[in-house]
């Protein structure tokens, strides 16, 4: 057989491949495949271990943020808490300030009215004996008459009104008791029988009681 024949010459199936049935060479193949395996699951881990701490730090800053939001919340829904309660005192304060000073030019006027009419009472008074005491002179009395009447016709528009007092009981708010007359049939004690002198009020507020008699 010469040297072609041996390079060319068939393997017997029963002869073993020496290289593929090593067992160094499969040890060392496992070996390198296990610590191959061991860096890739070390790398692995130290992954795993990074983007668990990036995710830790993350929570922990969205957490920071949440928690300096939720103050920013609370701060401004405080600023606006107290905003609105000084808005409505303002308010309170101004609509009570305006109803005071309404009462205060109310009650202004009225003292005015009241200093006024005071003044012109007399001369009412005046009026109506006039026009109670006997003329011939019929021009006279109507023209009387007629300045009562205006008179009347202004106290009017001024609010003031004349305080009932004849056949009424006798009310000290009202009136000023004078005399005491003897009760008449059917007459109860204490009702007033006679006027000696108007009062009058204004707005409901007495400027002059009435002057009146009252049955014993």
């Amino acid at each position: 057989m010469n040297e072609q024949e041996k390079n060319t010459a068939p393997v017997s199936p029963n002869q073993p491949d020496e290289q593929a049935q090593d067992p160094a060479a499969v040890k060392t193949q496992a070996a390198d495949a296990t610590a191959e395996s061991k860096e890739q699951a070390c790398a692995d881990g130290k992954e795993a271990k990074k983007q668990e701490k990036s995710a830790i730090k993350l929570a922990a800053r969205l957490e920071k943020e949440l928690d300096e939001t939720k103050k920013q919340l609370e701060k401004t829904s405080k600023e606006r808490d107290d905003a609105k309660d000084t808005l409505m005192r303002t308010a309170a304060e101004y609509d009570n300030y305006r109803k005071r000073t309404t009462r205060e030019k109310e009650a202004s006027f009225s003292d005015g009215v009241s200093s006024a009419v005071t003044q012109l009472l007399p001369v009412i008074d005046t009026l109506e004996l006039a026009i109670c005491a006997p003329t011939s002179d019929e021009n006279y009395k109507k023209g009387v008459e007629m300045t009562l009447e205006k008179c009347r016709q202004a106290f009017e528009k001024l609010g003031i009104e004349e305080i009932e007092a004849e056949g009424k009981p006798f009310d000290p708010n009202l009136h000023n008791a004078m005399m005491q007359d003897a009760a008449g049939e059917g007459v109860e004690s204490g009702t007033i029988t006679r006027v000696l002198q108007k009062g009058y009020t204004l707005s409901g507020k007495v400027i002059r009681h009435a002057a009146v008699a009252v049955a014993q």
